[in-house]
């Protein structure tokens, strides 16, 4: 279990767009991990539900009052929150293909999207190597475009000291500037 003062800063990606999302709104943390934007968003006063295989990893983050928790294999058991509706989903360092109909459906009209996950590329670099777990060029933007508004995209190599292969978009449901 890792203490709450070991985890690694949120994503630069995941603060920028971090404030799209409405105040009073509930987050969907998918495949948390040790729980690095559960916590930036609990800082912020969201409530937030944080999903994932092992939540022991959350630590004692797991008792915050704003937090729901629910204990998932997102890839081999049934979508674990069929009917609610979120203001916005976060996934970073995360691909089931399967999964993007859910994460679309459960994302609220102008609810915002933050995803950040490797590409193909990524394999010089260590894991994931597989490319199953890996985007092709563009897949992110193209999985997207057509049932979200994209706010912004990244295909980018980032550098030193974690080198990796990303990419990246913020996008929206429905927002309101399209009606």
């Amino acid at each position: 279990m890792m203490p709450d003062h070991d985890l690694p800063d949120p994503s630069p990606w995941v603060v920028r767009f971090a404030n799209r999302i409405r105040k009073d709104g509930e987050i969907l943390d998918v495949a948390c991990g040790g729980g690095r934007h559960t916590r930036l968003f609990l800082d912020r006063g969201y409530r937030v539900v944080a999903v994932d295989r092992d939540l022991d990893r959350l630590g004692d983050l797991r008792h915050h009052p704003k937090l729901e928790t629910v204990a998932a294999d997102l890839e081999g058991g049934r979508w674990p929150l069929a009917g609610r509706r979120f203001a916005g989903i976060v996934v970073t360092n995360y691909l089931h293909r399967p999964l993007f109909p859910q994460l679309i459906e459960a994302l609220e009209d102008n609810g915002t999207l933050i995803y950040e996950t490797f590409a193909e590329g990524n394999e010089r670099f260590g894991h994931p190597k597989n490319p199953d777990y890996l985007l092709k060029s563009g897949e992110l933007l193209r999985r997207l475009v057509e049932p979200l508004y994209i706010l912004s995209y990244e295909e980018i190599e980032r550098g030193p000291p974690n080198p990796a292969v990303l990419q990246r978009v913020s996008a929206s449901k429905n927002p309101e500037h399209w009606a």
